[in-house]
């Protein structure tokens, strides 16, 4: 009877505990995101890497995650009543009980191809969007140095393929002007409704501040704007229609990654087997070199403290923990490429692998 009432209370406990999902909201939660984004910045890492060394970059979303997460019970009993000629009564009983804890999550991918391909990676970023990062805060000489080819004319350094190029001249000494300007405070954005079209204004403040109106004159000298006026469209394209207009001539996130891939720290062995090719100089600007957008580094074991590592070939390839500036840039670079998915959704075959 103890073992009976025993293998009761077991059922009993195995039946209580039916709420075990909000027990694990928390946990199952951040361990998803974690690994998401982990796996997001090695993919994204990667690609970089693979455009250095002329292979098609992949790109794999995450559409959903399911998981079920639940406890099974199961009681036996069994018993017996016997009678013989030598104990008049014989009973006997038995009970068993067996419990498990299960999770089955299931993770369904979709491959970035076709048309989401080309508007994601291929479609050059509105200038809208530009303004609205500049206008976040996102410093604007390193938004310039690696979204925009060219501003009215004046080009940005490119480091990889048929495009390669340094900076022009004027190119430097207008984004320092620029970043004078925004961190005064004195430069804004518009956005302008007419009927159904949208057009966007760079704004410098009328409100007089003597310590950055020789930069508002000069930006307005290199652009060749109107001297009078405060307000310029800003539209894509190489070059401006008139001296009120501020034409960008922006990337694409798959122009930006492969500009980007010609700052890798390659082996010195990989350049000499023409496996890709050497890594262009530093700018020189008044005597100084122009610190890179982003350091990647490269060695034949897998780092310690890497805020994104990843293999390729015989070397890993990684961004330093320490390395802040490198950090925030691949940071945005992340949010930027989600900024570029528009349009809707076309049924795309996906992939789904049960992870239990």
């Amino acid at each position: 009877m103890k073992t009976i009432i025993v293998g009761l209370f077991l059922l009993a406990g195995l039946s209580g505990c039916a709420s075990v999902g909000p027990a694990n909201v928390v946990r199952d939660r951040f361990d998803y995101i974690s690994a998401i984004s982990d796996s997001w910045k090695a993919q994204m890492l990667l690609n970089v890497v693979k455009l250095r060394y002329a292979d098609a970059p992949v790109f794999l979303d995450v559409v959903s995650v399911i998981t079920q997460t639940g406890y099974q019970g199961t009681v036996g009993v069994s018993g017996s009543w016997l009678q013989n000629a030598i104990f008049p009564y014989t009973s006997s009983a038995g009970v068993a009980a067996t419990g498990t804890y299960g999770e089955r999550p299931t993770v369904t991918y979709s491959p970035l191809s076709g048309d989401k391909f080309a508007r994601s990676l291929m479609t050059p970023i509105p200038p809208a969007a530009i303004l609205s990062f500049l206008q976040a805060g996102y410093p604007v000489d390193g938004v310039l140095r690696l979204a925009v080819h060219a501003i009215n004319g004046i080009h940005s350094r490119y480091g990889y393929g048929a495009r390669a190029r340094e900076a022009d001249a004027e190119f430097f000494p207008l984004v320092e002007k620029l970043r004078n300007i925004q961190q005064s405070g004195q430069i804004g954005l518009r956005v302008k409704k007419t009927g159904t079209q949208t057009a966007t204004a760079i704004v410098f403040s009328k409100k007089p501040n003597p310590a950055i109106e020789a930069d508002r004159d000069e930006v307005r000298k290199l652009l060749g704007l109107d001297p009078k006026t405060d307000e310029f469209d800003v539209v894509y394209g190489s070059v401006a229609a008139n001296d009120k207009e501020i034409a960008l001539l922006t990337r694409s996130v798959l122009e930006i990654l492969t500009d980007l891939s010609s700052y890798i720290d390659v082996p010195p062995a990989k350049v000499e087997q023409k496996r890709t090719f050497p890594t262009p100089a530093p700018e020189i600007v008044n005597g100084a070199s122009v610190p890179a957008l982003m350091r990647i580094f490269s060695s034949p074991q897998k780092p310690e403290d890497a805020f994104a590592a990843v293999p390729y070939g015989q070397e890993w390839y990684w961004i330093d923990d320490k390395d802040f500036a490198s950090k925030r840039l691949f940071s945005f670079i992340m949010f930027l490429f989600t900024l570029t998915d528009t349009g809707e959704r076309q049924g795309t075959p996906v992939v789904t692998i049960p992870a239990g």
